[in-house]
């Protein structure tokens, strides 16, 4: 399961529209931009908007999210980005939008002018099935269902595969050592591009200054060229950083080559790699079996997981080189990227499991003043709070010491309460269920008067960061009082700071005239000190 909620520009978003993403992708050179699909096949984007990345229509970012209409029903099933960035997706149906950054022709529409919007890839494309996207900094690659294979855009390292340098304008398909081959699987580095077949084969071409076309050299391909080193083995995967490559084998056999700066290969020290080499996931112990290997396009860390479900990861990790495959707490690797990529990119669109079962946090929740299941009733003002007698004891002092044999509370079933309102009381129980206080200012100060006779320490500073919120010149001097009242000092301190930036305002309130006259003294005498009357 993937929780969006480990990348951090999620936390833009409220719980509901967490809850209602089916599928999700954070992409841009600074993890600033998103994109996500609801259950409903709704697609929303908000941002940063580089290169109008976000397809919105206009150049304006965004941290509310806006749904793209041209994509809504669509069934996105494969995304993928470069660092224009310009997005490029394909749908279940098989048909392929792009938009973004086209300096390069990389939108496949025939010119260089900037996609505001999600416009279909037409040429070559529309009688395929597209079944998979890729995309490296700045050309675009797509497999469609019968195993061709199409790319375009940027090609001055012959990324493209075409045979020359020149720019693709448009999708071509991508044939030579191809030619007559199924591919199985794509992927893109920053200016080179690799390709699996169906019988195992690899093929790289582009750029190969570190070696990430693992081809035993360091020179560029204009055109697919087999990875001989891989003779004998069956790739079934393969995954392409921002100049380095992982292959999978079907023995779960781990291959890595190309550029090593910061160990991203795996094997114990940074020298680039030419050539494929296997990598072990734990040194002293011998094998182990991986059952995926992922990498991003535009950096330099790596990840892998075990078929026993252990997660490692090594590379460019938050700025330090991991020369060896680290061994991490992660139950996937989309949690790798999540917490050590720099920044918290996606490397592709992923699916979100919202699962069913409650936990024991949500199920409190869920009980808290049911009818149902309670064994004790408090009454408030004539209404009933219905609760448990053993989450109170376990939640709070001052009921465990209550529901002792020798207290009377121990054996009713009700409970009268007189000293707090409804409102205040009633807050206080769901606290004890939730953490959480939903209170405006003015209740919140009768709950801080709880919290105070209650010993709930933790709960007199949600109270107070309640009151800090909350808090206008109508209400300022009826705070600070409230404030002084419970002993809260803190707060004191920010009500008395607040009444006096805005002293003339605050004098002119009701709250001000009414305040006790040792009260209002102290706060004169205390704000001369501060100089608030020297004009």
């Amino acid at each position: 399961m993937v929780d969006v909620g480990k990348w951090p520009i999620f936390t833009l978003l409220s719980p509901q529209e967490i809850a209602s993403i089916r599928k999700a992708c954070v992409f841009g050179t600074s993890a600033n931009e998103a994109i996500y699909i609801t259950h409903n096949d709704e697609v929303f984007v908000f941002g940063l908007n580089c290169s109008n990345c976000l397809g919105t229509g206009d150049n304006q970012s965004t941290i509310v999210p806006k749904k793209l209409e041209a994509l809504c029903g669509k069934k996105i099933s494969s995304l993928s980005y470069g660092s224009g960035p310009h997005v490029v997706l394909c749908t279940e149906d098989g048909e392929v939008y792009a938009w973004g950054h086209n300096g390069y022709s990389q939108l496949g529409n025939g010119t260089t002018n900037q996609g505001i919007t999600p416009v279909q890839v037409c040429t070559n494309l529309l009688i395929k099935k597209v079944v998979e996207v890729a995309c490296g900094s700045h050309h675009s690659m797509a497999l469609s269902f019968d195993g061709d294979l199409y790319a375009w855009g940027y090609n001055n390292c012959g990324q493209v595969g075409s045979g020359s340098t020149a720019n693709q304008p448009t999708p071509r398909r991508v044939s030579n050592c191809l030619q007559g081959k199924m591919v199985v699987g794509i992927a893109c580095g920053q200016t080179s591009s690799m390709a699996v077949v169906n019988n195992g084969e690899v093929y790289g071409w582009g750029y190969n200054g570190n070696g990430q076309l693992g081809l035993g050299n360091n020179g560029n391909q204009l055109t697919p060229c087999r990875v001989a080193a891989l003779h004998g083995v069956c790739i079934l995967q393969i995954a392409c950083g921002y100049a380095h490559t992982l292959a999978l084998t079907d023995e779960g056999l781990l291959y890595a080559w190309g550029a090593n700066t910061y160990g991203q290969l795996g094997t114990g020290n940074k020298s680039n790699q030419l050539s494929p080499v296997q990598i072990m996931m734990e040194k002293e112990r011998g094998k182990k079996e991986v059952q995926e290997c992922r990498c991003i396009g535009l950096w330099r860390l790596s990840a892998a997981k075990t078929q026993s479900g252990q997660v490692y990861m090594w590379g460019q990790c938050r700025g330090q080189s991991v020369i060896f495959p680290h061994l991490t707490h992660f139950a996937c690797t989309d949690d790798v990227f999540a917490c050590f990529a720099t920044p918290a990119v996606m490397w592709r669109l992923l699916s979100v499991e919202h699962e069913d079962f409650l936990t024991v946090a949500e199920s409190l929740k869920k009980e808290f003043d049911s009818p149902e299941t309670s064994d004790l009733k408090f009454r408030v003002d004539g209404k009933y709070i219905h609760v448990h007698k053993a989450v109170l004891k376990i939640r709070c002092e001052h009921f465990r010491t209550m529901f002792q044999s020798y207290w009377n509370e121990d054996m009713k079933e009700v409970i009268e309460i007189d000293q707090f309102s409804y409102p205040v009381y009633r807050a206080f129980l769901e606290y004890l269920y939730t953490d959480s206080v939903d209170l405006p200012p003015e209740d919140a100060i009768g709950l801080l008067d709880l919290a105070t006779s209650y010993c709930e320490n933790r709960l007199k500073k949600l109270c107070q960061h309640i009151i800090k919120r909350g808090i206008t010149v109508e209400n300022a001097f009826s705070l600070l009082s409230a404030a002084v009242r419970y002993d809260a000092e803190d707060l004191e301190e920010f009500c008395f700071k607040f009444c006096v930036n805005h002293l003339t305002e605050v004098t002119q309130t009701t709250a001000f005239w009414q305040m006790d006259g040792p009260l209002l003294k102290e706060f004169i005498a205390k704000a001369s000190k501060c100089g608030a009357f020297k004009n």
